[in-house]
């Protein structure tokens, strides 16, 4: 049985994106173009509440791309697998197509 991960409170559990090295005709890339940091959300809590008990929901969703910190996050391995946990407030931004 695989396990799951849910996130608590305003906690992101984020798959990072390992970007080629490699371009499609086999050119090799220099180690600086490929610096990008960024991962793809895996799950969400549900958000954190405020001192008057409302809730206020993360602001990511499942599947979204997100810029992360260089530094940071807990790395937490699952079924051989390795993601990282950030709260929502670590997240820089999300990246779209």
């Amino acid at each position: 049985m695989a396990k799951r991960l849910v996130p608590l409170f305003n906690r992101i559990l984020v798959e990072k994106i390992i970007p080629s090295s490699k371009t499609n005709t086999g050119i090799l890339l220099p180690e600086s173009s490929t610096k990008l940091n960024s991962g793809k959300v895996i799950a969400v809590g549900p958000g954190v509440h405020d001192k008057e008990g409302k809730l206020i929901p993360v602001t990511v969703k499942e599947g979204d791309t997100v810029l992360l910190p260089e530094y940071g996050g807990t790395e937490v391995k699952l079924n051989d697998k390795e993601y990282h946990l950030f709260r929502d407030d670590d997240i820089l931004g999300t990246l779209h197509d």
